[in-house]
This record gives C-alpha cells, sequence and structure tokens, in this order.
C-alpha cells in the first residue's frame, strides 16, 4: 500500500474529517522518481474544536507515528482546521511553497 493511501485510512479512522486531502508532493522535491517522502494534508475535523492548533499538530504527528508512517517520511506539511475555519477560508488550504533545494539527481 502506498504511503499517500496509509495517512488518508489512519487520518480518516482516527479523526472522521469533514474534509481530507492527502497530497503525494514528491514529485516537486529533489528526490528520485516514485519516492514517496513529502506530503501536504489538509484535513477538517469537529475534534480540533477549542484546541490550538500546535495541538492539533501533535495530535496528527502522534497517530501517525503510532503506525509507524513518520519514519518513513522526510516532510509533512499539515493544514488542519475547524469546520468552522474551513468555510471562513472558502474551502481552500493554503498551497505549499516551491521546493528550493536545487535540481532532482
Amino acid at each position: 500500500m502506498r504511503i499517500q493511501d496509509q495517512i488518508t485510512q489512519e487520518l480518516q479512522n482516527a479523526f472522521q474529517p469533514l474534509h481530507l486531502e492527502v497530497e503525494d508532493e514528491s514529485h516537486t522535491h529533489n528526490v528520485p522518481d516514485d519516492n514517496q517522502s513529502h506530503f501536504r494534508v489538509t484535513l477538517v475535523s469537529e475534534r480540533f474544536v477549542g484546541k490550538p492548533l500546535i495541538a492539533r499538530h501533535r495530535a496528527v504527528n502522534d497517530m501517525l507515528k503510532q503506525q509507524d508512517i513518520m519514519s518513513r517520511i522526510h516532510a509533512l506539511a499539515l493544514h488542519t482546521m475547524t469546520p468552522e475555519e474551513w468555510f471562513a477560508k472558502g474551502g481552500r488550504a493554503p498551497e505549499s511553497p516551491p521546493c528550493l533545494g536545487g535540481g532532482k539527481p
């Protein structure tokens, strides 16, 4: 199973999100082809209501560590929101900045 699919499955189970996007951005970085190392997650869940951003990120990171996913990836960009925050942003999360790591080997 691809890491992207594992992340999606585990986040679905743990957070019952209103909205979930897991994007493999590895191809935009200086890594070999078909490398699964850089991911961008947009996660909208009622479970984040009343929690500061750091607590949301820790909850996601801790859950992925328990499933031994964090040890297999290099970067994880998290956009964690409550439904109210998601709708206030028009149902959009910020785009990832371009990779400045140079060309592919």
